[in-house]
């Protein structure tokens, strides 16, 4: 999409199609970079009206719309669902498909392979991997391909297992210097981008003056070039405690279910359907059809 549809005069987002080097140059300004996690056309539409810059189709599909109780048993073939879904729904921002465990850690054969089946078979722009140590190599054989890499280190859940658990890294003098290396490892290989999820503040400051890539935190602070949030967990979408790092902008999981208990209750006392919810039919085809039944 190539084509600006606001006035000048006009708030709200350009609707010009977000860039790499966008990103950078507002990175560079200070001007904070939005991103969120969605999974379908319906919720990447209205996310891209709303101005986000970067739609991510998360991994954490497995646990929000799969119902799993961890990212790892992801497949490439869910994934190719989501993401071919989110992108059918977005114009302007930039959509960044999570590669799941498995896709990547193979080999480097088989990361390009699949990095360019998002690409050519589901309409990502670019990809996500998790981590850097071997990952680095992957890294650099998916962008030698011409395929943008956005890195993620901290948390990475496809191995929190290895990490101990869901909780928050770098907490420690030694654990945060390995994260600044490894982000700096991660902008040597070639990512344009960096998430960095559940570390200490001063960790991500320092990670982020460090490297001059955009810095996208979850559970990071304040000090990051942006940030991003699951879709269900901003909207209230699923019932129940959510992260010390989740806002929730909206109940919708409250109006859900308000609504389909009215639901239930209406048809149970016969309130719906009325008049209004149903079609009718001209008398004297009603009278034909009774003498054609009769006959």
């Amino acid at each position: 999409m190539s084509t600006d549809y606001s006035s000048p005069s006009s708030p709200g987002p350009s609707r010009l199609k977000v860039t790499l080097p966008q990103l950078q140059e507002m990175a560079h300004r200070g001007d904070q970079i939005v991103m969120i996690t969605a999974y379908d056309a319906p919720s990447a539409r209205l996310a891209d009206a709303a101005g986000v810059e970067i739609i991510l189709v998360g991994d954490s599909a497995g646990t929000t719309a799969l119902g799993g109780t961890s990212t790892v048993p992801v497949t490439m073939d869910e994934m190719l669902v989501y993401t071919r879904a989110a992108a059918r729904g977005t114009a302007r921002a930039l959509v960044v498909a999570d590669m799941p465990f498995g896709s990547y850690q193979v080999s480097e054969e088989s990361a390009v392979v699949n990095a360019i089946r998002f690409v050519k078979e589901a309409g990502a722009e670019a990809v996500k991997l998790e981590g850097a140590g071997r990952t680095l190599t992957r890294i650099s054989a998916i962008i030698d391909a011409g395929i943008p890499v956005m890195g993620h280190i901290g948390l990475t859940p496809q191995s929190a297992t290895m990490l101990g658990g869901y909780k928050a890294q770098g907490r420690t003098a030694g654990a945060a210097k390995r994260l600044i290396d490894e982000a700096i490892a991660l902008e040597r290989s070639g990512c344009f981008s960096i998430v960095l999820e559940a570390i200490p503040e001063a960790v991500s400051q320092h990670i982020t003056e460090a490297v001059k890539i955009p810095t996208i935190g979850i559970g990071a602070g304040r000090a990051c070039s942006g940030q991003v949030l699951v879709w269900h967990d901003l909207l209230g979408l699923i019932p129940g405690p959510t992260p010390r790092f989740v806002k929730k902008y909206a109940d919708i999981a409250g109006d859900i279910s308000r609504a389909l208990d009215a639901y239930v209750t209406d048809i149970r006392t016969r309130a719906f359907p009325t008049d209004q919810h149903t079609y009718g039919m001209p008398d004297a085809e009603r009278l034909r059809m009774d003498e054609k039944i009769r006959k």
